[in-house]
């Protein structure tokens, strides 16, 4: 199954409050769109700091085959990387907007395809809500619609199961009966 969701979008930090730019979505005129949600049981710290971990994607997200920052620290606009995933090589993905451990948004072209993705992020009393949506706009997405969008839900739907997944583990307890 073609899901190339996530690796045709660039990673967008966004600036809210008096005075900064308004916040970026997805193109509501898009042939394809998909919305996703989920609860995820583990502190919000935690949740943000995986999903924007690009470098460590590969090792929670089976689809993701590299990923490798291209700006060193944490994401903000401008800030860029060059992943793989799903058969597609060397996309590069430029965040535009974020807020910290709140909303990040990412878009960009690949392989003839403009996508939009944004992220949020919403402590609850019991755990993360995270709420995910994404547009794709282009030819093949206009050629190919109905199998596109299948594609989308499903990409979205298993990075979400992922990042829950991730996100709860435990961490490992030391092992107390070694010796010095």
């Amino acid at each position: 199954m073609l899901t190339i969701a996530t690796a045709l979008l660039t990673a967008l930090p966004l600036a809210f409050g008096s005075g900064g730019p308004a916040p970026v979505g997805i193109d509501e005129k898009a042939p394809v769109i998909t919305r996703d949600d989920i609860v995820i049981h583990a502190p919000l710290d935690r949740v943000w700091r995986i999903q924007t971990d690009v470098e460590d994607w590969p090792a929670w997200q089976p689809s993701v085959s590299s990923s490798a920052k291209q700006t060193p620290g944490p994401l903000r606009p401008g800030s860029s990387w060059v992943w793989s995933t799903e058969g597609l090589e060397n996309i590069t993905s430029t965040v535009k907007q974020v807020q910290p451990e709140r909303r990040i948004v990412w878009g960009g072209p690949a392989q003839g395809i403009t996508a939009v993705h944004v992220w949020t992020f919403t402590k609850a009393k019991d755990g993360v809500h995270v709420h995910t949506e994404e547009s794709w706009t282009g030819d093949p997405v206009t050629a190919n619609t109905s199998y596109l969008q299948e594609a989308l839900d499903a990409s979205l739907d298993h990075w979400l199961h992922n990042l829950k997944h991730q996100a709860e583990k435990r961490p490992s307890k030391p092992n107390n009966n070694t010796c010095p």
